[in-house]
């Protein structure tokens, strides 16, 4: 597969810092072209956010370096990678991560946190690894959310107890039930599968997406409309401005990926 790929991120209309942080890397292998996206929202009304956001992204930009390649080439015989060597190795990433940012934090005192939504793209095959509410999308035919959010209300709403419209409106929808960071232990939820050429994937924080409808987004940004990376580029920044003028108060950032 060969994939276009754009990032835009925006400090939104309220916070003095941008929190969130974001990574595209891509390399040529025996396999055709394999990309890593991720987006860390760092945790809005914690101290030094930004540094946790930051010490995940700098952390898997590694990783993609130094150890997926012998993840990539452990199963030579397919062009599947060994779903359970990733995921013991982003469990291990992880937890190493959380150690680190909890003694920042304890150094200043302060709960520091971050989200992550991370996607891995081989041949024909994604993995995604997600804690807190940054989402991945993925838009064919429709619209679909893939990762579903480790928030209270999402909770509330598995158990029966609130519905979505309910949700989206609810006094504690900001509430995560874990982040890195700032919880004691992480159990991240993980997700494989199959996907065609010419879906687009859509990664975001939270910002980007609560003033927008899917409804909407599908309509700025399915396959026929997002052909080129700056027809992907106009949408990006189009939606963020959006968000902007319906009084989003939160960091705003995506990457959209459209696989070729």
């Amino acid at each position: 597969m060969e994939f276009l790929s754009v990032v835009h991120s925006d400090v939104g209309i309220k916070k003095s810092t941008n929190q969130d942080s974001v990574l595209i890397k891509e390399a040529i292998t025996d396999y055709g072209k394999v990309l890593l996206t991720v987006i860390c929202d760092g945790m809005g009304g914690l101290a030094k956010g930004e540094v946790a956001s930051a010490t995940l992204i700098r952390t898997f930009s590694d990783w993609f370096e130094k150890e997926f390649p012998f993840i990539l080439y452990e199963e030579r015989d397919t062009k599947e990678i060994d779903y359970n060597s990733l995921q013991r190795s982003w469990n291990n990433l992880i937890d190493d991560v959380n150690v680190k940012i909890a003694r920042y934090g304890q150094s200043w005192h302060a709960a520091v946190g971050t989200t992550l939504v991370a996607l891995l793209l081989v041949d024909s095959n994604y993995y995604i690894v997600n804690i807190g509410d940054s989402r991945v999308y993925i838009i064919d035919t429709e619209m679909r959310q893939m990762t579903k959010d480790q928030t209270f209300v999402q909770q509330q709403i598995d158990q029966g107890n609130i519905t979505e419209e309910q949700a989206e409106h609810h006094p504690q929808r900001n509430v995560l039930l874990q982040c890195v960071g700032a919880s004691a232990m992480i159990i991240p939820d993980f997700y494989m599968g199959t996907y065609e050429k010419n879906s687009i994937f859509m990664l975001c924080s939270d910002g980007f997406r609560h003033t927008i409808t899917e409804d909407e987004f599908y309509k700025l940004m399915n396959p026929n409309i997002l052909k080129t990376e700056k027809d992907m580029q106009n949408a990006a920044i189009y939606c963020t401005e959006l968000n902007k003028q319906r009084k989003e108060n939160d960091n705003i950032s995506v990457i959209l990926v459209r696989a070729c």
